[in-house]
Formats: C-alpha cells, sequence, structure tokens
C-alpha cells in the first residue's frame, strides 16, 4: 500500500477528535463506548487547544489523499504523563489500515521528528490487552509504570 507520512496542518486539527475516539482501546467482544466519551476532561487534553503550544506536534498517514492515521503528542498530565518536558503520544489509525505496518512507520517518524526537536523521551499510556504494546516494545518503549490495566511506557530518543 502507498502511503504519505506529513506534518498535519493547523485546518486538519479538528480531525484529532476522529482519531482520539479511534485511539480507545476497545476489547474483544465489548461494544465501543459513545462518541461523546471524547468529551471527557481526561481525554480532552489530548485535542483541546491543540496547536497552541510550541510542545504540540501531528503527524498524518495518508492513502490515496485520504488521512488515514495520525500520531500526536504534547506535554500534557494526561495517563502518559511522566514529566513537564516529555510529550506524551497518542496514535491511531482507522481500523481498516490497522495490521498493515502504517502505525509503525507513523511512530518511527514521530520518534524522529522529536528526536530533531531536541527532545530526550517521549511517554504513553496504553492498555495491557492492546495489541500495540508489542509494537511500542519493537520501537525501544520500557515499561517504567503500571496498574491493573495499563502499562505507562517511556522511548528514550
Amino acid at each position: 500500500m502507498k502511503y504519505t507520512i506529513r506534518e498535519m496542518t493547523a485546518q486538519e486539527y479538528p480531525l484529532l477528535d476522529d482519531f482520539l475516539y479511534e485511539a480507545i482501546f476497545v476489547p474483544e467482544g465489548v461494544d465501543p463506548p459513545s462518541k461523546s466519551i471524547i468529551t471527557a476532561p481526561e481525554l480532552q487534553v489530548y485535542v483541546k487547544d491543540f496547536g497552541a503550544s510550541k510542545d504540540d506536534f501531528a503527524l498524518v498517514a495518508e492513502v490515496e489523499n485520504k488521512i488515514i492515521g495520525a500520531v500526536w503528542g504534547r506535554i500534557m498530565n494526561d495517563y502518559g504523563h511522566i514529566d513537564d518536558k516529555t510529550p506524551s503520544l497518542a496514535i491511531s489509525l482507522y481500523e481498516e489500515y490497522r495490521n498493515l505496518g502504517l502505525g509503525t512507520a507513523l511512530m518511527k517518524e514521530m520518534l524522529q521528528f522529536l528526536k530533531n526537536k531536541g527532545y530526550k523521551q517521549i511517554s504513553l499510556s496504553v492498555q495491557k490487552e492492546n495489541f500495540a504494546v508489542g509494537m511500542y516494545r519493537k520501537l525501544g518503549f520500557k515499561v517504567v509504570s503500571e496498574n491493573d490495566e495499563e502499562y505507562i511506557m517511556v522511548c528514550q530518543l
């Protein structure tokens, strides 16, 4: 599959709402939550006023001029928060584009992008049951803390 990865433009930032919803891990056999869940304050930290901070960065994957995935980061007090110098990442792809290597490609681009910007590490939180845990480990993320449901992972850049 031919795809392009590029920086997300400010006009495209509203799409982060869709990708935030797509990033919610739904275990097999469980009904997905209502889309209104993304209005919860603990989820709004990922997208509210995105682009207003110098520490807001987003890349998108495009197939045939359609944005099909995004990885974005910002320094925020989210589930994966480590400190005020470490961006937390979120990533998602539309379901039909998962398991094709596009998520790995997006993450590799973002790791290099943030390294080039001078960041030393990045963090994220991921549900323990999420198949993406393996991808994060292959990319160099290490578990730094956990609770019953999720890992907090960090990657040194």
